[in-house]
């Protein structure tokens, strides 16, 4: 699909306004073997590839007084979404630091959605042997442009050497139709006079979404569907509901081989020894949990319609079952409840109701939305993000990729975040945290690869 021209949708516009409140970019790390060829050529390189991915020759256009929704509009690759780190060279710890202040930052999807930031001659990185230089891309993107699967899909294509042609936008057509009526004059004059059916089909969506939800607590009573997910006090994950002032970052790179079982998927493998690790914790913090949720992101199959095609299933972590086997089997069989639950189609009505919401109704409650004051329960205390970003085939200037690794956000809520991405034979097991709630995240990393180690030797028991 050529986004060029199009509105942002409901869901993807509420993406780009929260960014200008709190970060919610999506970063995507890989780490490529350095060749050493100059960042000019690499730049170079780069410009040429996303002629050919018109997902990435876009930015948006914001329609005066929020009236309509924004728009995406083409635009040119220029040098500055290629940025070179200082220093040129790097140990791994120097670069985490780096990291850290790079996740704490925004782009401003109206000028570019998206930046690829290079670490150059990095050394001590997982994967890499004694002195080896490794090359860090961490691609970053705004959170309106995709969620995790398209965020790699586009990753694969900017980082795949051939790749089949794409159609192109047709910046000529669009520029022209600009110059005559700038397009978010013209969205905003459609508006105006379709807002009363807007509100009209909100109210309409609004009430079969109360009748939707009728009807799954009919379900529920009956025992055709599961309940829905529980909710919880907050915990010291959850910090205090101010924004983080800093940011932290650490990486677990592990064989694929070594975190497979038979019967559990990789998932449930790393949320149960998450679970373990974060109960241990707290309690050497003295702040023992009775109960531990954790939202996992699931993907919702779609060929049209917004970039987020997701849902965020809270999912319990069973901390007061003590056999880790058992906890690992109620952890996967809550997973595949909560699956269960959203996948229902009446789940789909609240989606319709968001979606013909008016612009600036939306765009105020967005805006309004209390994002700084803790809740006083919490539908997760941490996130597990898990993505497959396919095989290891990717390159940059000739040099393979080793692994990979993604930082779902923190903010005032959440101070606290897994990301668990494949790619080929590696799997990373991310953290992100703010150090302000999480002062020692080395020490519950080593918590949670001895953790990992312990579920694996106990399932394969």
């Amino acid at each position: 699909m050529n986004l060029a021209g199009t509105a942002l949708t409901p869901r993807d516009a509420t993406m780009y306004w929260l960014s200008t409140r709190t970060p919610n970019d999506l970063f995507l790390l890989y780490a490529f073997a350095e060749t050493g060829e100059p960042t000019a050529l690499l730049r170079r390189s780069i410009a040429n590839r996303v002629t050919r991915i018109p997902d990435l020759l876009v930015r948006v256009l914001d329609p005066p007084a929020n009236i309509a929704y924004p728009i995406w509009a083409t635009c040119e690759f220029i040098d500055d979404q290629v940025l070179e780190h200082e220093p040129p060279a790097c140990e791994w710890p120097e670069f985490g630091t780096a990291l850290g202040g790079l996740l704490g930052t925004v782009l401003d999807a109206a000028h570019r959605p998206w930046r690829l930031h290079l670490f150059r001659n990095v050394t001590g990185a997982p994967g890499f042997a004694t002195g080896e230089p490794a090359l860090i891309a961490v691609l970053q993107l705004s959170h309106a442009l995709a969620d995790g699967r398209r965020a790699a899909a586009l990753a694969r294509a900017l980082f795949t050497d051939s790749i089949a042609d794409t159609p192109k936008t047709n910046g000529s057509l669009w520029n022209s139709l600009s110059r005559a009526i700038p397009p978010e004059w013209s969205a905003t004059a459609s508006a105006i006079p379709n807002f009363p059916i807007a509100m009209a089909r909100t109210v309409f969506r609004g009430f079969a979404a109360y009748r939707a939800e009728q009807r799954l607590a009919e379900l529920t009573s009956a025992g055709a569907l599961p309940p829905p997910a529980p909710t919880a006090p907050p915990n010291p994950l959850n910090g205090t509901g101010s924004a983080p002032a800093a940011h932290t970052a650490r990486m677990l790179v592990h064989p694929a081989a070594d975190l497979k079982v038979p019967g559990h998927t990789v998932t449930v493998i790393a949320a149960t020894a998450i679970s373990l690790a974060l109960q241990r914790y707290l309690d050497s913090r003295a702040e023992p949990a009775d109960t531990l949720l954790a939202q996992i992101p699931m993907a919702v199959a779609t060929d049209s319609g917004p970039r987020n095609s997701y849902r965020d299933l809270t999912v319990d972590l069973f901390i007061r079952e003590p056999d880790i086997s058992h906890r690992a089997a109620r952890i996967a069989a809550d997973l595949a409840q909560r699956r269960h639950r959203a996948e229902h189609p009446l789940q789909e009505a609240r989606s319709r109701a968001t979606e013909a919401i008016p612009a600036p109704i939306l765009h105020r409650d967005i805006m309004a939305y209390p994002i700084d004051v803790l809740p006083q329960t919490v539908s997760g205390h941490t996130v597990i993000s898990s993505v497959h970003r396919g095989p290891a085939d990717l390159s940059f200037a000739a040099g393979g990729v080793r692994f990979t690794a993604g930082f779902p956000a923190v903010g005032s809520v959440m101070r606290l975040t897994h990301g668990i991405h494949g790619l080929g034979d590696t799997v990373t097991i991310s953290l992100h945290a703010d150090p302000a709630g999480i002062p020692d995240l080395d020490a519950y990393a080593t918590l949670l690869s001895a953790a990992l180690a312990e579920v694996v030797a106990t399932q394969r028991e």
